[in-house]
């Protein structure tokens, strides 16, 4: 089940919670509703890594324990706040580096380089169990009459 705050004005987060899972398309699709289309595969694949981090890695898939996930959009900003329950992780060297890429043989470690690709701010708290991903958009991304919708 996808629980969700109701709508709330330009500029203020949104709120939506769900178990963890890796069942995420409607988590995804909500989340995107009000991105630009060309956008929307490089934002939804940096989603979707951050999403099933926090379910599979945070909070080791137990149903019991919620992904929530803040979500804004102020002054040409997308703004996301994944936050899980699990214990946390460390910091990522990896930056917009590709050099500290982990070598191909490793089966984890490339989803946090991956979301430095993608966003233009990648943070985390220190416990390691929310991260914040943000991405500016530019005015010729949205028609002229659009615009306003936001």
């Amino acid at each position: 089940m996808i629980s969700m705050a109701k709508p709330l004005h330009f500029g203020r987060w949104r709120t939506v919670s769900f178990p963890s899972t890796l069942y995420l398309c409607p988590v995804l699709d909500l989340l995107l509703t009000n991105i630009p289309e060309e956008l929307h595969p490089e934002i939804r694949l940096g989603l979707q890594e951050a999403l099933v981090n926090a379910a599979k890695h945070g909070n080791g898939l137990d149903p019991s324990k919620p992904v929530v996930v803040k979500f804004s959009y102020h002054k040409g900003e997308y703004s996301w706040l994944i936050c899980d329950q699990g214990a946390g992780f460390c910091e990522c060297e990896c930056g917009s580096k590709a050099e500290h890429l982990p070598p191909e043989e490793a089966e984890n470690g490339r989803g946090l380089c991956m979301l430095h690709h993608i966003f233009d701010r990648v943070l985390w708290n220190k416990q390691g169990t929310q991260v914040k991903l943000c991405k500016q958009v530019h005015h010729h991304y949205f028609p002229r009459k659009a615009s306003s919708a936001f």
